[in-house]
């Protein structure tokens, strides 16, 4: 588990980042006020554990990506910086309550959940990612609440768990191209079982609910493998769709192919709005839940909401 507070710009084997990839060093008293508070909750998040270099940025706004399940993943991807741990069961029954009252203390408008995969537990987690929302629901009515969930093994049972009493966003990534996935991802994941997932969510959740999904670039895709991506994701009723560059954690980890300028995310954004998502985020240091609410406000806003 992570424990600095500053998290450490990745940086690819070959050497400097390009000019366009920085990230400033936490501080001033939001973010200080955001930190005591997780900290002081024992709280988790994906802006740590995951080294995201927007945590700065995002913190000292008054937002975090908030982890659920706790910190180390069953699985094992290439791109991924998580510790790898198999849990044996362990699940901390108090997480949903102390969210709830971290999300209710900040006063959030939005709040952006995400779980550690969880193959050592039948459901894949859903029960905990299920009383969390509606823990957020009793403590704090006004707040949108996004959940990013894994593949939860494929259950259809575990996302109809998720999606009995539904967050305002379910979102579960892609990540990579189909020809990638399987070199990059764990082997329990899949590019066809995430279509699946997506695709079940708009069955099984109501008409109102947004899905959002996100592409890494830079890992060695092709244009016309994301394209097809893009349609894939279309055709799983995908609403949202964030795209960003790949940044190796470490050596051990799989290498940057390419590092896209400003100027190729913004054509892409161009092509995935054309094809018809209602909101797109596409930019070096996009992450899956950068501007998370002003996504999820295009999104209703296209249905009339």
């Amino acid at each position: 588990m992570a424990s600095s507070e500053v998290v450490a710009e990745p940086r690819p084997a070959s050497g400097s980042l390009p000019e366009w990839i920085r990230s400033r060093p936490p501080g001033g008293p939001v973010y200080v006020g955001v930190r005591d508070l997780l900290e002081g909750l024992g709280l988790e998040t994906v802006c740590r554990e995951a080294r995201c270099p927007n945590l700065a940025e995002c913190w000292s706004a008054g937002t975090a990506t908030l982890m659920l399940l706790g910190t180390e993943c069953t699985r094992r991807c290439a791109f991924c910086a998580v510790t790898t741990h198999w849990p044996k069961g362990v699940v901390d029954r108090t997480e949903p309550d102390r969210v709830a009252r971290a999300v209710a203390a900040w006063g959030l408008r939005y709040v952006v959940l995400t779980q550690v995969c969880r193959d050592d537990l039948p459901d894949g987690g859903a029960e905990v990612l299920s009383e969390t929302v509606r823990a957020i629901r009793r403590a704090s009515p006004r707040t949108k609440v996004e959940l990013l969930a894994g593949d939860l093994g494929g259950s259809r049972g575990a996302l109809s768990t998720v999606l009995a009493d539904p967050p305002d966003v379910f979102a579960h990534n892609l990540e990579t191209v189909r020809s990638l996935s399987a070199s990059v991802r764990d082997p329990r994941a899949g590019y066809d079982r995430s279509l699946e997932v997506l695709a079940s969510a708009r069955e099984l959740g109501p008409s109102r609910l947004v899905l959002k999904s996100s592409i890494m670039l830079g890992l060695g895709e092709q244009a016309p493998e994301v394209e097809t991506a893009m349609a894939d994701l279309r055709s799983a009723g995908v609403d949202l769709l964030t795209f960003g560059q790949y940044l190796r954690p470490s050596k051990a980890h799989w290498p940057v192919a390419r590092f896209l300028p400003p100027n190729e995310f913004a054509q892409w954004k161009e092509r995935a709005l054309a094809v018809g998502f209602s909101g797109v985020e596409s930019g070096p240091m996009v992450r899956s839940s950068y501007h998370a609410e002003e996504l999820f406000d295009r999104a209703a806003a296209g249905r009339g909401a």
